[in-house]
């Protein structure tokens, strides 16, 4: 017997793994990136015709621990909340109860993160590194000053994502996200070792945590300015500058001035 022909709706229909409950994201096959409890899958606004990334972690692995379960509950639920441009967006989230898996729908950017950027753009001047420094310190000082304030803990070049196009950079991968409250200090040990203060070694660190370990490749950086502006980022707690302090940094001054000429 002949087949049936083919529905041309059918054909039309996205090819998605998955749609969301309320409909509004689809999710492809296709995997962005992964890691040790999430995965992270290409996806689409059905309603806002844009590209989305779609974000699965599974709770299951917290089994032994609900209160951390609870945590990233809550912090999730705040970082939807968050809205500036140098923070990746939080569109939505919910909880998939068969498989215990946590959902949430992100913002895509284009040319992934920092780190597989920089090794793709190998030339890259003292001038875009100061542009790129300004944006993160932008995200960081919006984070830092957030009621209550948001601690990244986990900042390295593979969380901070860019849109090429536009030199647009942004500080994405909240997980380890911890909210302070009036202590202004928290206290557990997680992060990438590299990239983590001394004093996190110690479990008590404020919001002024950034790179605190000297890697070799320190020792190669041949512009006195910017090592000098690397020592003052990793100088010791009582001395080390916020992210607002970075921000009017000599060493930034002259990408910040051109900001300014661009916004008059």
């Amino acid at each position: 017997m002949p087949s049936a022909s083919p529905d041309p709706a059918e054909e039309e229909r996205e090819p998605f793994a998955e749609v969301d409950p309320s409909g509004r994201f689809g999710r492809y096959a296709e995997l962005l990136g992964h890691g040790a409890v999430k995965k992270v899958y290409k996806a689409f606004d059905i309603r806002e015709g844009r590209d989305v990334a779609w974000n699965k972690i599974k709770l299951s692995k917290f089994s032994d621990a609900p209160y951390i379960i609870s945590k990233i509950h809550s912090e999730v639920a705040l970082l939807k909340n968050l809205k500036n441009e140098n923070i990746i967006v939080l569109y939505h989230f919910w909880k998939e109860k068969e498989h215990n898996i946590l959902n949430f729908i992100t913002e895509e950017c284009a040319s992934g993160n920092l780190r597989d950027y920089r090794k793709k753009h190998r030339r890259v001047s003292i001038k875009a590194l100061k542009k790129w420094s300004r944006q993160i310190l932008q995200g960081l000082d919006y984070l830092h000053t957030h009621d209550p304030c948001v601690i990244h803990r986990d900042l390295n070049c593979s969380n901070i994502f860019i849109n090429g196009n536009v030199g647009k950079v942004k500080i994405g991968d909240l997980g380890l996200a911890t909210v302070v409250g009036k202590s202004h200090a928290a206290h557990s040990l997680l992060g990438t070792p590299e990239y983590m203060a001394p004093e996190l070694y110690e479990e008590n660190y404020t919001e002024k945590v950034t790179s605190g370990i000297k890697p070799q490749a320190f020792n190669k950086v041949s512009d006195t300015e910017l090592k000098d502006f690397i020592e003052r980022c990793i100088g010791q707690p009582r001395a080390r500058p916020s992210a607002a302090d970075l921000l009017k940094d000599p060493f930034l001054s002259d990408v910040a001035d051109h900001e300014d000429d661009l916004n008059c």
